[in-house]
């Protein structure tokens, strides 16, 4: 198995948004820096940050812990983006999970690194398997695992990370929803050896079993509507209340940063570095 010994570019600024730290740059970027961790088998992992799980960190010190040391916490939302512009003046683009998933897919088999699928159903991660062999025909799906919906204990947890680094993977595309696949790659790192991102429904929409909203709709920030009309019984109070907090923790951040002028930007968590394994 080749290895690579890629040196990883300097992090990535961040911009502190409601109290989580996006990070700020083009996809293309964030892509490439992602490669380079994998290809590193650095271990290290993604939070693709959206209004739910900035709401979640709101409410819980311990979770908004886990995204803002996460080596990249992506601008997954329409709603974080909009907060970027208005109140710190970024044009950022929107890095979100189900557009990293293809990208990583199709650099993974084209740069020769291996990918490993955690979390969702057997049924789905073999679709995701089939599609993947018939538009990258090079890649190398590691190993795929559909673990227990139940907490895992710690002999568990450290059967999934050998069990993963014994697959030589380098990137770990994991789907177990918001807050819990957050906490598991925290849990993780440092014992899972490549870098490991939280892509959530980006499992189901890639294997075809999930249907995303136009274009239009997403760039007015309305993919939540959409979803909700495929589904009002599981989501409707779940949007209701998501969105109406994130306004609120909106309009608390906008008032914090005139009361206090400041822009809101944060240290990069990370400089140079090159492979530890």
């Amino acid at each position: 198995m080749a290895e690579h010994n890629a040196i990883i570019p300097g992090a990535l600024p961040k911009q502190e948004v409601v109290g989580v730290g996006i990070t700020l740059g083009p996809f293309a970027t964030h892509v490439d820096r992602m490669v380079a961790l994998g290809a590193a088998r650095r271990s290290s992992y993604v939070c693709c940050v959206n209004a739910h799980m900035a709401v979640e960190a709101a409410r819980d010190p311990g979770f908004a812990r886990v995204v803002n040391e996460a080596d990249l916490a992506t601008a997954d939302g329409m709603p974080l983006l909009r907060c970027l512009q208005w109140f710190g003046g970024e044009r950022q683009e929107r890095v979100a999970g189900n557009d990293l998933m293809p990208a990583l897919l199709r650099c993974a088999a084209e740069q020769g690194l291996s990918v490993y699928l955690y979390g969702g159903r057997e049924e789905v991660l073999q679709r995701i398997r089939d599609r993947a062999a018939h538009e990258f025909p090079t890649l190398r799906i590691a190993g795929m695992h559909a673990p227990p919906f139940r907490a895992l204990s710690e002999a568990e947890l450290q059967a999934d990370a050998d069990r993963i680094n014994a697959s030589g993977a380098h990137i770990v595309m994991v789907s177990l929803g918001c807050p819990k696949q957050e906490r598991w790659m925290a849990v993780m790192r440092p014992a899972v050896h490549a870098l490991m991102i939280g892509l959530g429904g980006a499992f189901l929409l890639y294997a075809d079993v999930d249907t995303r909203a136009p274009k239009w709709m997403r760039d007015l920030a309305l993919e939540w509507a959409y979803r909700l009309a495929l589904e009002p019984g599981r989501l409707w109070k779940r949007y209701l209340v998501t969105n109406t907090l994130f306004l609120g923790l909106a309009v608390r951040d906008a008032w914090r940063r005139v009361a206090g002028g400041g822009t809101g930007r944060v240290a990069a968590r990370h400089d140079l570095a090159t492979p530890t394994r």
